[in-house]
């Protein structure tokens, strides 16, 4: 993503630092649903989110609350394969 896309990639990395979990959620980043909205990392059960970077480009994060952490799951130019 970061040479098809390294304007919107830049973006989307500040965005994550600054705000991993926005004030309002929008259709660009948003938490996922369902069996998607959590993830286990190192035996803990954190958040899930979404980014859209490009139209089909989308970065997948874990946010760890207590640790003041993300986690990048997946990203790619297209849209990320469910795992579940």
């Amino acid at each position: 993503m970061c040479q098809q896309a390294p304007g919107n990639t830049l973006a989307a990395l500040a965005i994550m630092r600054r705000y991993p979990i926005p004030i309002a959620q929008s259709p660009r980043q948003h938490r996922l649903r369902h069996g998607l909205a959590v993830r286990t990392l190192r035996g803990r059960t954190l958040e899930h989110w979404q980014i859209e970077v490009t139209g089909a480009g989308r970065i997948w994060y874990l946010v760890d609350r207590d640790k003041a952490t993300i986690w990048i799951d997946d990203a790619g130019p297209g849209h990320p394969k469910e795992t579940e």
